[in-house]
This record gives structure tokens, C-alpha cells and sequence, in this order.
């Protein structure tokens, strides 16, 4: 019997199409799937152990999927938890659940799936040599794991289906991949596995696979052949051309995909219009491997204090860049005298919002605008030092002339003060695989009885 997994948004908190939703829910689906984050906006989330979503967004958008859950009686699924799936993240999903439940008079049974690593047990599995790095990662040794704030492995199907063993009603699982939450069920239940993995790729983003991205909700029906996939807004559709293509999506490889367990390879699937709005897909094989669950960690890198002023004088605009190489060098001078601080014990960059912001020396339009942000980035080893280097950089930045023969300058600046302590610094420090005999010993599953004190 085909398994029918209905996937609401790419991510809970960006936001669905509600009459999109009442249609995939009439559908009928098997179970409903949705991812909790990433690493799209860097690693401050997983340093943090902190969601960037907003926590009324999520409670707002989860409200809706209870409810949907109720009213379809099947699971709800949610991946990735808090953006970054630490222990806390998930447990701050938890609580929002619970209070829902309350809110909704609902008593679900509810499952946690904890994927964050003691940074001991991944030293000692580097020690013994099944921590591997993937291309590109930083050097580790076992004394710079254990410095690290946050890691975390990524789940694959097999854990996520070891949570839906359990009869939760709703599971809510730390860092998985993002197709894991998707090809769960499906492979559970004896679908094809290429079809699963495949399946739950392109449906990991919700509608980004349809001609309408934004209205979030796309169902997928696998069965022992392949899969089906099906925009549920009225106004999307889903075309060979757009389901394809999402295999280039976060991908290094548009033909393979690594999983837990194994790798998806696409080169044979074939795609077919079934009509103007589903997309029939089959072909796609999925190959057994070594069982490895990636591990993504973060550490803090120094602390932060930035400064925004903003050129407005056309002289000051056409020549901001050799401004801001004559101020930098300056200011080096002048914290060095003052706080007998070299470069490298800190670090001042500048970027020039208008010009070359984003791309910095790799910028190759050209163009003059009418006004140029200039952000100056302090980091440094402590937030004390940081914040010291800002306050000694601030006059400088906002009045520092371009030449020796003018009138002191002055620079406007948004709000004030000039400078914002940013607090801690966070970076990415592994990009590694770790090997498992068994699939559930580095993630620890709790289930609860929502409204009750009962936990097993």
C-alpha cells in the first residue's frame, strides 16, 4: 500500500499556505514531516544551542500542525529541532508543545529524539580511528573536540524510525538529515528504498520543488516503484523540469546523495508529468554502505563588538575603499599605542555595504551609489577587549579625514551608541563522519505521555 508523507514547509517557523494544508490534510497522509533547521545561517545556532526562529512563529505554525495532526490521526514528525537539533533545542520544542497541548485540550503521546554528543565520546572515537573528515575540514585533534560548545550527528531513517516505533503521536527529533524525517516511514513500511530516499530529497524544501515555492506544502506518495510527488496550492505545480532540479539543491553532487548507511544515486531515475500538477519519479537506486552519521560541532572564536557609520560626501563615497586603507592603518597604530595590542592578539575588518560588502575583492560590479555603509568588525579573545577596541576606533570612524588639508568630517550613524557588543564569536570545527556499529548508540530516545506525569 503506497505511503502518502505530507511535508507542510521547508522549515516550521518560515510560514505555509493554510488552505494548502486543509488539502493535503484531506489527502489523507500516512504522516506529516517537517524540518526544524540547518546550517544555512551559520554556526552561531549550534554554538549557541539556540533557535533563530521565533519562538511565537513556531508556536503559531506548530499550532496548526497538531491540529492538522489531530484531524488526520497520524503522526506529526519534526526534524532538526530549534535550528541547529541540540538537546536544548529540542527540549525547547518540547515545552512548546506542551503548552499547546494544553492550550488544545490534546494529551498526545510524544517522543524526543536527542542526537547531541558528549564531546568525551567523540575523542575517544577519533582516538580509535572512526572519525573520518569530509572534504573540506578543519584539522581536530581530541583535545580541540573537547573545547568545543556544541555537537551534534545527524540522524538518519533508522533512528527516526526507532522514535516512531515507540506509537508517538508526535516526535520531535534533535539534528537529523534532511531527508531522514521523509524516507522514514516509507523504507519502514517496505517502499522502494531508492524511491524513499530520492522522494524525501525533493521533498526536504516543501514547495521549492513547484513552480510556486512559498506556498510550502507538497505531498509525496511512495510505493514499490517509485514516487509521486504533488503541490497542494491551488496555483502550484510540479513539472519534470522543478522536481529534478532539486537535486542540485545543497548538493555537491546533482546524481548522489550520502546518507546514513549508504548513498542515493539518481543517474538512471526518470521523470514524467503524470499531468499539469504531479510528477512521477522512478529509477532511483539506493546503494548499502558503512553506517556513518555525520557530526557537525562548533566552537567560539573570540568576541565581537561592531560599528556602523555612513559616508554620504560624493569625495567620500567614490573613494571609500582608499578611506578605509588609510583609517585602517591608522587605527592599527593607534591600538597598538594605546592598548599595546598587535594584529593578531585582535582582528578590525571593514566591510563597504554599497560596494563590496558581500563579495569583498571577488566583486566585479562597478557602479557609484549614493551612500556606502562602513562596518567595522572588532574581534578579539575577550568581549572586554572587543568592546575597548570600539570605543577607541569610535571617533575615528565618524570623523577621520580623507585628507590632511580639510575640515574634520563628520559621519552619520544610524543609532547610538556607534558600537553593539555582538557577545560571543561562534565557527564551525567539524566536518567529519562518525562510524557506528549500531545505529542508536550515539542518540538517546525519551517518550512521555503529554498531560501526564508517566515517563518511560
Amino acid at each position: 500500500m503506497p505511503t502518502r508523507v505530507l511535508v507542510p514547509s521547508g522549515v516550521l517557523g518560515l510560514g505555509f499556505d493554510r488552505e494548502a494544508l486543509a488539502r493535503g490534510i484531506a489527502a489523507r497522509p500516512d504522516i506529516i514531516a517537517i524540518d526544524g533547521g540547518s546550517t544555512d545561517s551559520g554556526p552561531y545556532s549550534l554554538g549557541a544551542g539556540v533557535s533563530k526562529y521565533s519562538r511565537a512563529a513556531t508556536k503559531s505554525e506548530w499550532r496548526q500542525l497538531m491540529l492538522a495532526r489531530a484531524e488526520a490521526g497520524v503522526p506529526l514528525l519534526i526534524g532538526t529541532a530549534g535550528t541547529c537539533g541540540t538537546d536544548a533545542t529540542v527540549d525547547w520544542m518540547a515545552e512548546i508543545t506542551r503548552e499547546l497541548a494544553r492550550e488544545l485540550n490534546q494529551t498526545p503521546k510524544l517522543a524526543l529524539l536527542y542526537a547531541s554528543q558528549p564531546q568525551g565520546r567523540v575523542a575517544a572515537a577519533l582516538r580509535e580511528g572512526r572519525v573520518t573528515p569530509l572534504a573540506p575540514a578543519p584539522a581536530i585533534d581530541a583535545d580541540s573536540v573537547l573545547g568545543l560548545s556544541n555537537v551534534v550527528a545527524l540522524a538518519g531513517a533508522e533512528q527516526v524510525q526507532a522514535a516512531l516505533g515507540t506509537g508517538a503521536e508526535i516526535v520531535i527529533c534533535g539534528r537529523t538529515t534532511d531527508t531522514a524525517t521523509i524516507a522514514a516511514l516509507p523504507l519502514l513500511r517496505g517502499d522502494h528504498a531508492g524511491a524513499a530516499w530520492h522522494g524525501a530529497k525533493i521533498a526536504e524544501c516543501g514547495a521549492l520543488c513547484s513552480t510556486n515555492p512559498t506556498s510550502g506544502v507538497i505531498l509525496v506518495e511512495f510505493d514499490e516503484t517509485g514516487f509521486t510527488v504533488e503541490p497542494m496550492a491551488a496555483n502550484a505545480s510540479c513539472t519534470p523540469h522543478s522536481v529534478s532540479a532539486h537535486m542540485l539543491y545543497e548538493n555537491s553532487d546533482p546524481f548522489v546523495l550520502y546518507e546514513p548507511g549508504g548513498r542515493l544515486d539518481v543517474r538512471e531515475a526518470r521523470y514524467r508529468a503524470l499531468d499539469a500538477r504531479r510528477v512521477r519519479v522512478e529509477g532511483s537506486r539506493w546503494v548499502p554502505g558503512p553506517y556513518t552519521v555525520k557530526l557537525e560541532g562548533a566552537r567560539i572564536a573570540g568576541y565581537q563588538t561592531t560599528i556602523l557609520a555612513i559616508l554620504r560626501s560624493n569625495d567620500y563615497v567614490t573613494r571609500a575603499r582608499a578611506w578605509v586603507d588609510k583609517l585602517s592603518a591608522f587605527l592599527q597604530g593607534e591600538i597598538e599605542t594605546r592598548m599595546g595590542l598587535r594584529p593578531g592578539a585582535y582582528h578590525l575588518d571593514f566591510r563597504l555595504i554599497g560596494i563590496d560588502a558581500a563579495l569583498g575583492a571577488l566583486e566585479n560590479r562597478e557602479g557609484t551609489p549614493g551612500e556606502v555603509g562602513v562596518l567595522g568588525i572588532v574581534t578579539a579573545e575577550t568581549q572586554e577587549t572587543a568592546a575597548e577596541i570600539g570605543r577607541l576606533i569610535n571617533p575615528f570612524v565618524l570623523h577621520y579625514p580623507l585628507t590632511e588639508n580639510e575640515e574634520l568630517p563628520t559621519f552619520s550613524f544610524p543609532y547610538s551608541p556607534a558600537t553593539t557588543d555582538r557577545g560571543p564569536l561562534y565557527e564551525f570545527a567539524l566536518n567529519h563522519v562518525m562510524a557506528l556499529d549500531d545505529p542508536m548508540v550515539a542518540f538517546r530516545l525519551e517518550v512521555e505521555e503529554v498531560g501526564s506525569a508517566a515517563l518511560v
